[in-house]
């Protein structure tokens, strides 16, 4: 299933939705419901999300940014506890960095701060009901989007199936993942991200 051509927007809910998060008087909603297309049918979909607060253990600055922007944090269908906020050393090795999946007016950004500076960098955005897939029997649709750090060891283990491996990398990568697909893993080096190759 790919959500850049199958899912739309098919409920007034959404632009409503989306309408009361932008700040007209109503705080943003913990759980995101309403319809898309998919395969010419209206199927329902619900996202979770948790706010800010429910992560203490961000740094007040971080937190202060993700306040300011009206972060919610999506939690994936298949969560079990607070998710999609990560700690690792991005920037270099031993460095202490956050990565965060920001959701706001209907938007899904992923954000890096790192320990030096004040703003992050943006990593990926995409609209929320483009990271929709079946959540269980019932045909109801969830968030998939998940972000983890990923040790040098993890990153090396995820090219076994490489001729070559590379050597194993000087920190960590931020893996962005998929439930149920493929793992991408960003890095930082020579004060640019890259994608890490996993696959000849």
């Amino acid at each position: 299933m790919k959500p850049s051509s199958m899912f739309a927007l098919a409920a007034a809910s959404i632009a409503l939705t989306a309408l009361c998060a932008s700040g007209q008087g109503t705080p943003p909603q913990l759980n995101e419901s309403g319809q898309v297309e998919v395969d010419g049918h209206a199927t329902p979909f619900l996202i979770r999300h948790l706010p800010v607060s429910s992560f203490p253990q961000l740094p007040a600055p971080v937190q202060n940014v993700l306040n300011q922007r009206g972060c919610m944090i999506p939690q994936t269908y298949d969560a079990h506890q607070p998710e999609n906020v990560t700690h690792a050393g991005l920037e270099r090795r031993g460095s202490s960095d956050w990565a965060v999946l920001c959701s706001q007016h209907g938007m899904v950004s992923l954000l890096v701060f790192f320990a030096d500076t004040a703003e992050p960098s943006v990593l990926a955005s995409a609209q929320e009901t483009e990271r929709l897939q079946p959540s269980g029997a019932n045909g109801m649709l969830g968030f998939d989007w998940a972000i983890d750090a990923a040790s040098p060891q993890q990153v090396h283990d995820a090219q076994a199936g490489m001729r070559r491996r590379q050597a194993l990398l000087d920190h960590d990568a931020l893996a962005d993942s998929r439930i149920d697909q493929k793992t991408v893993y960003h890095y930082y080096s020579a004060n640019a991200w890259t994608v890490v190759q996993t696959q000849d």
